[in-house]
């Protein structure tokens, strides 16, 4: 078994939190890896003597993180929206029905060419630090294309949620019911096997409370777990049902009423703040301070698509939710890492602890506040997967 030790790390990130200190931190401290997993913890003064065989890396005084866990993505998609980004920048305003032009360019698309890209997002997210990817379908909208698409998305990640309710297609253009017909009937029939869980957009110009209710409702029957797009144009009342149906997280959460907070804290339901779509359309960003201070558990995400974010970037997020949210670094990067692994239900990312995977970020700078302090700036030095070093 391959055992590897990085030593002299001036601060270590482990999200093992106590009374003192909730993010775990530990300095001059030292991991080890054996195989895929965390096998010791500690100072590095403290770290075990090991025979022959392993590697030792010296860390030079440079901070450690956990692996970035990115819990919202819709990176299966062919084409781009360059202009329409250009146009909201010059004043127009975002709406969903921009999502269509991609479903065009999808379907157009065929499999090498999307696998291709989606490979390619999953090493440009690697590269700057997130180890584990939950990825939507969502840009197909007919039955064979929506399953190319979670076929495709299950070939690099094992959280794959099928969100064939993104939005109506043009073909059933005020037919939304008849359309969640085809969803919850051949469509999820196809999918199912290939997803772990079910999403819908419940907002303004996709789809109603009620039919988000029959698309998750549908799903869970099928044996996948439900998570919600809901509050991102507008209040809603997809928060509550999120929390009725127990979905493991809400996603964007742009616009929360003040009920929906404490209902959010009393649940175990994430809020999964997207603050790259902020940047692109914007919108307001959520208020994570508020939300923090209410008992709710807040992970970041970047929503990497073609339309309202597209960047990979989790260091770039951090940072956006430090300067726009009121987060501090430290909550930033917990919500980055333990917060996703929340919003995805593992127990098994996100820390840094013995049986914990060895996801790993060594970072060019010696403590995680840098990750915020210096935005734009390419810092993850190394990255450990799964135990092996992959940059």
């Amino acid at each position: 078994m391959t055992a590897t030790l990085i030593t002299n790390i001036g601060e270590l990130t482990t999200n093992v939190g106590s009374p003192e200190d909730r993010f775990g931190t530990l300095h001059d401290a030292a991991v080890l890896i054996e195989g895929d997993r965390i096998a010791w913890v500690g100072a590095a003064s403290e770290a075990p003597a090991l025979p022959g065989g392993y590697v030792e890396m010296d860390a030079e005084g440079c901070a450690v993180i956990p692996g970035f866990v990115d819990s919202h993505s819709h990176i299966v998609f062919g084409g781009d929206r360059a202009a329409e980004f250009e146009a909201r920048m010059a004043g127009e305003r975002y709406a969903a029905g921009g999502i269509r032009s991609t479903v065009v360019a999808t379907r157009d698309a065929g499999d090498d060419e999307l696998r291709a890209r989606l490979r390619g997002f999953v090493d440009e997210m690697l590269a700057q630090g997130t180890t584990t990817v939950e990825i939507k379908s969502g840009y197909g909208l007919d039955v064979a294309t929506e399953e190319r698409l979670v076929r495709l998305a299950a070939e690099v990640t094992p959280e794959v949620t099928f969100l064939g309710a993104h939005v109506v297609p043009a073909e059933y253009a005020d037919r939304g019911d008849e359309y969640v017909d085809l969803v919850i009937g051949d469509m999820l029939d196809a999918c199912a096997p290939h997803a772990k869980w079910i999403d819908a957009f419940c907002e303004t110009g996709a789809f109603t409370v009620r039919q988000t209710r029959r698309v998750l409702e549908a799903g869970i029957a099928r044996g996948l777990q439900p998570r919600v797009h809901a509050s991102q144009l507008g209040p809603g009342d997809g928060v509550r049902l999120a929390i009725e149906l127990g979905a493991a997280s809400v996603d964007h959460g742009t616009y929360l009423t003040d009920e929906d907070v404490p209902a959010l804290a009393a649940s175990d339901t994430v809020l999964t703040a997207l603050p790259g779509v902020e940047f692109s359309t914007r919108h307001p960003f959520p208020d994570a301070r508020r939300l923090i201070d209410a008992g709710v558990t807040v992970a970041i995400a970047c929503d990497t698509n073609p339309g309202s974010s597209f960047t990979s970037s989790m260091p770039f997020c951090i940072a956006l939710a430090v300067r726009e949210m009121g987060m501090t670094t430290a909550e930033a990067v917990w919500a980055a890492t333990a917060g996703g692994a929340a919003a995805l239900r593992r127990d098994d990312i996100g820390v840094i602890a013995p049986g914990k995977r060895a996801d790993l970020v060594l970072l060019d700078a010696p403590t995680r506040v840098h990750l915020a302090y210096r935005p734009g700036v390419p810092l993850v030095k190394r990255v450990w997967k799964d135990g092996v070093a992959v940059t």
